[in-house]
């Protein structure tokens, strides 16, 4: 365990911070993430395209709900509790499909046993996967976003400096160097002579960062970082959960690439109610560039057509049984889009997200239990 973690790489955090939006977040000190030869600099710096508008009076989440503030989705209370403000900062509601992801490559595996140590073993990869990765994820992507944010939703903990810089900083490194941790418990735990686990987590914490920071930023545009975003949900815990159980094979590594597409169109979803402050930053996401009405349907689009070639696959796979249950789950998906998403994806978007997702990810289990090895 102990050589394991001693080949993580250096990594030295000097803090600093500084954002004009709120007075009481004066201070300021770069991020430094120093990976080998490679220097990541996380830095809390002026975007190139700062934004000349002036932040609208909107409604902060006077009001607003306990249950949305806890869970980090918008409707939220707001809250002067730093322990509530941290785990709204790490967006809770995100956390299901990658514990959903793991459980179906446990499922895939084939070799996941309802034995004591095997649901052990599952519990702390969804820890790893959820509330740590994840929440790093979430945590840092508002760090970057903070400007944004003061545009779209200015009551937000960080731009409303509710929580300060100082604190953040120290919330993404304890997440992140706290799923590292457990990534490679998890390989002394599974017996592996490669640590797959660990180096699955640390190419999703690296691509999370360079999801939200600059200078590569990807979701600047809006088909690489939503890929990404759809690949970090659906295709890492899938593999991690695999890798911990069996062995990750080329072909499940392409199938669930291609189910990432799908979680391309789940990321576009998020992209409209940000269009005020991404269009002011300079981001391309798909409804800037596209327009709200094309975005809506190349978001269902990505999302349906990707489950149907899925389907295709299982049925040339000689699953039929597993295809024709896909094909059924995508009914009540579609049924959602019309009746919510498509009428209006701002107003709708959490209903639409919490109606037709369920299916979504049951049609992942679906497809993890058709490629299992028994």
């Amino acid at each position: 365990m102990a050589s394991l973690l001693n080949s993580v790489p250096s990594i030295k955090l000097v803090s600093n911070f500084n954002n004009p939006l709120r007075s009481s977040l004066i201070s300021s000190s770069p991020l430094s993430l120093s990976l080998s030869r490679i220097r990541l600099v996380v830095r809390a710096t002026e975007t190139e395209k700062e934004a000349k508008t002036q932040v609208p009076d909107k409604a902060s989440a006077v009001g607003g709900s306990s249950i949305n503030q806890i869970l980090g989705i918008k409707g939220a209370k707001q809250e002067t509790d730093k322990w509530k403000i941290r785990v709204q900062l790490t967006k809770p509601v995100t956390w299901p499909p990658l514990i959903w992801g793991v459980v179906c490559g446990a499922a895939a595996s084939g070799n996941f046993h309802w034995t004591p140590e095997d649901v052990a073993k599952s519990i702390v990869c969804m820890l790893m996967s959820g509330p740590f990765l994840t929440g790093y994820t979430q945590t840092i992507n508002d760090w970057y976003d903070r400007e944004i944010d003061a545009i779209n939703e200015p009551y937000r903990p960080i731009p409303s400096g509710a929580i300060s810089a100082q604190e953040v900083i120290t919330q993404i490194w304890v997440l992140l160097l706290g799923g590292l941790g457990l990534a490679g418990f998890l390989d002394v735990w599974a017996g592996h002579d490669f640590p797959v686990v660990f180096y699955l987590a640390l190419g999703g914490s690296l691509l999370s960062y360079i999801y939200s920071a600059p200078p590569l930023k990807l979701k600047q545009n809006g088909w690489i970082g939503n890929f990404a975003l759809g690949a970090s949900y659906i295709s890492l815990p899938w593999w991690a959960g695999q890798a911990l159980f069996g062995t990750l094979t080329p072909d499940i590594i392409v199938l669930t690439l291609l189910y990432s597409i799908a979680g391309l169109g789940i990321a576009i979803v998020n992209d409209f109610k940000s269009i005020e402050g991404d269009r002011a930053m300079g981001l391309q996401s798909l409804p800037v560039a596209f327009g709200s009405e094309a975005a809506k349907w190349i978001c269902v689009g990505a999302i349906d057509i990707t489950q149907i070639s899925v389907a295709g696959y299982l049925l040339g796979a000689g699953k039929p049984y597993y295809a024709f249950a896909l094909l059924g789950l995508i009914a009540p998906q579609v049924f959602f889009q019309f009746k919510y998403f498509l009428k209006d994806p701002v107003k709708y978007d959490v209903k639409y997200q919490a109606s037709a997702q369920p299916f979504l990810i049951l049609g992942l289990l679906v497809t993890a239990l058709a490629t299992s090895s028994h």
